[in-house]
């Protein structure tokens, strides 16, 4: 099924959102649940129309419009669209490989392909270029919490050696992966990365401002129901960074190896 957006709007309008509301259902509706590069064209006829807006509890968006570009302009502009609403990144994963069994370096390493590196028109060629998961995965999480995303969520959390089962043998990669002949399970270094964010940064939390000074580390901070905070830093890089981490008067000199993500807690 195929919507455009001012179709979208139409059943959302006069079909999906009263019967819901009439059936006393709490589900939520996201619109959209596609990827970045379009999502101008639809929000700005999503919340246009208010008496389709007031069903739309936000919107859902996708990482495959590229594998290295997470789209801050199009995330701010849906921000500004509706601030009161959701803005939540509902699927992503490394797609059309075949997971590598027990190879942590391999995530590592930019190898990786997707579905435009053979499928992409002539155009858009230059959005996929290969890459390595674990830097894609840290990129694109900072970067959409760093734009007003509220969650993010990967695809599959758990797949086969072959990245399935899946009917359409759209073979991808999951954070775990099962061997299910030995019962053997691969946590893989996207398994990792996830957890700086969903072990460190809780429900509830609130992303906050921070400032730093060195562009070729990518950061991001939460604080805590508990007032906690958690700063997560990303060195995408090849050479270990030195910084010093500053809050409420207080400093602590920090090291980040190259290639590596690592979380800071700061205790209320």
């Amino acid at each position: 099924m195929i919507f455009t957006p001012q179709e979208m709007n139409d059943f959302v309008k006069n079909h999906l959102g009263p019967k819901l509301k009439a059936d006393g259902h709490d589900a939520k509706i996201l619109g959209y649940d596609q990827n970045r590069d379009e999502l101008k064209n639809w929000v700005e006829v999503m919340y246009k129309d208010q008496e389709a807006a007031q069903y739309f509890a936000g919107t859902a968006v996708h990482w495959y419009a590229s594998t290295f570009d997470f789209f801050p302009k199009a995330l701010q502009l849906a921000h500004d669209a509706a601030p009161d609403k959701y803005l939540i990144q509902t699927e992503a994963c490394v797609d059309s490989e075949i997971p590598k069994w027990q190879d942590d370096k391999w995530y590592w390493t930019k190898e990786a392909t997707d579905w435009g590196w053979d499928w992409a028109s002539e155009e858009q060629k230059h959005l996929h270029p290969k890459y390595a998961p674990v830097n894609r995965y840290a990129r694109d999480i900072i970067g959409c919490l760093n734009n007003w995303v509220d969650g993010w969520i990967d695809w599959n959390m758990v797949l086969d050696k072959q990245g399935g089962p899946n009917w359409f043998k759209n073979w991808c990669v999951a954070p775990v992966i099962v061997d299910i002949e030995t019962d053997e399970v691969y946590f893989t270094p996207l398994y990792f990365v996830m957890s700086h964010f969903s072990k460190f940064i809780r429900p509830g939390a609130v992303r906050i401002g921070l400032e730093t000074s060195d562009n070729d580390l990518q950061v991001t901070a939460a604080q805590n129901p508990d007032g906690s905070i958690a700063v997560v830093v990303f060195n995408e890089g090849t050479t270990t960074k030195s910084f010093t981490a500053e809050h409420n008067g207080k400093s602590k000199s920090i090291t980040i190896a190259a290639q590596a993500i690592q979380t800071l807690v700061i205790q209320n």
